[in-house]
């Protein structure tokens, strides 16, 4: 039965940080999806930055970096870090613990995510050529100005599984106790396993897992990648769920998720399959004024959205477009507030599987407990079928 609207808080948060995390955060449940300065211009930056200090949402910075557009306006941060380890790298491109502890304990940054791959690339390195490293670029990502900076395809910080969680305990240690997450495109389930495994056998865990789907978009990922490689979001996000039930980890691990999240029922969609916390990057970037050109690599975007053109970015008016973003983020959230009272629930951790529907055919429809299952907390620790354990 549906419930008045005044028992749901007006505010849908989640708190990450499990018993090993001395600052955890509490996250709005839709946030700004990684997308680096850079690929974004510095006005985007600020608006976007801009409008999740309006609302109270986070930024997550992408893998290019802390920007001062980043920090100017205020709002809370997610520093990601890619195996370029930009804006906390040696002259030879490995990890800094100094760089890394300095930029850590900014009051603005809430979180640090770890990146493994994405869904548009996933295992795929990237190249910065070298005339786009300008002064203002080379001085965000420890970098050398003029000249071709390549992001390799893997870490160097770690090699191995023990390796992974050894280095997201020594970031928790460097950051004074900030949470602390890794995001990856679910390509192999098996690595996924022993993933886990390793954490119950080392006693790590990250704070939040981050899974992306192979249709992640970037218009910087090869063709043959995109929509390609990786498992699709609905899929890796109900495996990874389904796994750290099964091994009964999920109480120490929040997940986030992304896949083209727009809209109150996609969010609503999304945690039914396990998320705790939603990403969004495309609608966020609407918001702004995309209007998906696809010019978005020739630096001549017509919205001032993606383009480091001063005369084009001059186009993006930040005090309006911040508060396009954050009236974006209020509404959006409002609304998922209104599906909650019309399905009877009072918060998100509430919904689960059996609340979602999809359509197979024009006759057959399923509810995502039978197409993605159910899995008892701790079941796989007594051994994994292998239809679960897949390949």
């Amino acid at each position: 039965m549906p419930i008045h609207l005044d028992k749901i808080p007006k505010d849908l948060r989640v708190t990450v940080g499990n018993e090993s995390c001395k600052q955890p955060y509490s996250a709005s449940i839709l946030n700004v999806s990684a997308m680096s300065f850079g690929s974004l211009s510095a006005n985007a930056v600020l608006a976007l930055n801009g409008g999740a200090k309006i609302d109270n949402f986070a930024h997550n910075t992408g893998e290019g970096g802390i920007s001062p557009y980043h920090l100017e306006p205020g709002g809370d941060l997610i520093w990601q870090i890619g195996t370029g380890y930009f804006g906390c790298r040696t002259k030879e491109g490995n990890f800094s613990e100094e760089l890394f502890k300095e930029k850590a304990n900014f009051p603005n940054i809430k979180m640090i995510e770890i990146k493994l791959s994405q869904g548009a690339k996933p295992g795929h390195g990237g190249i910065l050529p070298a005339k786009k490293v300008t002064e203002e670029i080379a001085k965000i990502r420890h970098v050398e100005v003029g000249k071709t900076v390549f992001s390799p395809p893997y870490h160097t910080a770690f090699s191995d599984y023990k390796g992974l969680v050894h280095f997201i305990e020594k970031l928790r240690d460097l950051s004074n106790g900030k949470p602390i997450g890794f995001k990856l495109c679910i390509g192999s389930k098996s690595e996924f396993h022993e993933l886990c495994k390793t954490m119950i056998a080392e006693n790590i865990y990250p704070d939040y897992i981050s899974i992306d789907g192979g249709e992640g978009g970037t218009g910087a990922a090869p063709i043959e990648f995109s929509n390609n490689v990786g498992m699709p979001y609905k899929d890796g996000l109900a495996f990874a769920y389904n796994c750290l039930i099964g091994y009964d980890i999920k109480k120490h691990i929040k997940l986030f998720s992304a896949g083209k999240i727009t809209s109150a029922f996609d969010i609503f969609k999304t945690i039914a399959l396990g998320a705790d916390v939603c990403y969004s990057a495309r609608a966020m970037m609407l918001s702004l004024g995309c209007i998906q050109a696809l010019e978005c690599n020739q630096n001549t975007c017509p919205t001032s959205v993606a383009t480091q053109n001063k005369e084009l970015m001059k186009g993006l008016n930040v005090v309006n477009k911040k508060t396009r973003v954050a009236q974006y983020h209020h509404n959006t959230v409002e609304a998922l507030r209104e599906l909650l009272a019309a399905a009877g629930l009072k918060s998100t951790s509430e919904i689960t599987r059996k609340h979602v529907y999809m359509r197979l055919s024009e006759t057959v429809n399923k509810r995502y407990e039978d197409l993605y299952g159910r899995v008892k907390v701790g079941e796989y620790l007594y051994g994994v079928d292998a239809d679960d354990y897949g390949n």
